[in-house]
């Protein structure tokens, strides 16, 4: 018969140590769930691995806002707080995009599609309109429509929102989608 033999953490070999005491523990997450700051770290485990130094540099920078983050509200931030500081990274780069390219400087437009896109692959997929609508509609349902326009927008708006994680939808739709579904 084989003998499992284990070891105590003192016996581990020291990368094992780290991996073993280096992951969170969340009741609420499960094990099978990875987080946000978890995948980034991975990634730029592996870029640096790869040898890959626009992806390293790219997730270090992000990791840097997190970690700014997390240092201005006194804990780790959530993970829809690292989602949404992901967002507004991409969206920044692509805007430099946009920007790099009128100055006809089409070398640091292909740096920041290129961030850009890194980026792109660690953010979660945005609600689907039709999903936007659906919930739009249960809210509106629940929502009295008496009183000014303005402040019937904003109560659908609070309500659409907690019951909706914000960083997993473009509120320029989610504005666009409600304003069309008041007004009708």
């Amino acid at each position: 018969m084989n003998a499992v033999r284990v070891l105590s953490l003192k016996q581990q070999p020291c990368c094992k140590r780290l991996m073993l005491m280096s992951r969170p523990f969340s009741a609420a997450s499960g094990i099978a769930h990875i987080d946000i700051r978890q995948q980034l770290l991975s990634g730029v485990k592996t870029a640096m691995k790869n040898k890959d130094p626009a992806t390293s540099t790219t997730l270090r920078s992000i990791l840097s806002e997190v970690y700014a983050a997390d240092k201005s509200a006194g804990s780790p931030v959530s993970s829809p707080a690292i989602t949404a500081i992901l967002r507004k990274a991409t969206l920044r780069r692509y805007d430099s995009v946009g920007q790099f390219i009128k100055a006809s400087r089409p070398d640091l437009a292909q740096k920041e599609q290129q961030e850009a896109d890194i980026l792109s692959a660690f953010l979660p997929p945005l609600m689907s309109e039709a999903d936007i609508d659906l919930v739009l509609n249960e809210v509106i349902a629940e929502t009295t429509l008496d009183g000014e326009p303005r402040k019937v927008l904003g109560q659908v708006y609070k309500n659409f929102y907690s019951k909706v994680d914000k960083s997993n939808v473009d509120p320029e739709t989610v504005k666009r989608k409600a304003e069309a579904l008041l007004l009708n």
